[in-house]
């Protein structure tokens, strides 16, 4: 199993950006325990500000992976062109927030990747990645 883990804009400053929200630990450290965690899975990841970056990063995944973790973050909320990078790949597709969107201003009630993924998952911070991973086991 090879898959891939795409995080979007502000999520390399986890660790140091609102913990209240976000919690105290980098992704690094915890992609690092992710991978400790499922020896048996080939877990790749990118992080990047870019809208464009991660529409090319989904495209590129498409044939070279069985899956992708995907937490766009803001650009949930406003990217047409991410969304519909997801409804046109083949390769499955999870949504993660760490946040529970539900809960928070009105405009991240709205996911333009949700109707083309495989699934969301959202509320459980860090450990919705490892919930991602194991829905692609299962």
């Amino acid at each position: 199993m090879k898959l891939l883990i795409i995080n979007g804009p502000n999520l390399n400053l986890l660790g140091k950006r609102e913990p209240g929200i976000y919690g105290n630990t980098d992704f690094q450290s915890y992609f690092i325990r992710l991978k400790e965690k499922f020896p048996e899975t080939e877990l790749d990841y990118f992080q990047s500000n870019i809208e464009g970056e991660l529409i090319d990063k989904l495209q590129q995944a498409d044939g070279s992976f069985d899956g992708v973790i995907l937490n766009a973050a803001a650009y949930t909320h406003t990217s047409v062109g991410i969304g519909d990078a997801v409804k046109a790949i083949s390769v499955p597709v999870v949504e993660v927030h760490i946040s529970n969107v539900a809960s928070r201003e009105e405009f991240r009630h709205t996911s333009f990747i949700s109707p083309n993924a495989r699934g969301v998952i959202f509320g459980f911070g860090l450990e919705g990645y490892d919930l991602a991973v194991r829905s692609f086991l299962s």
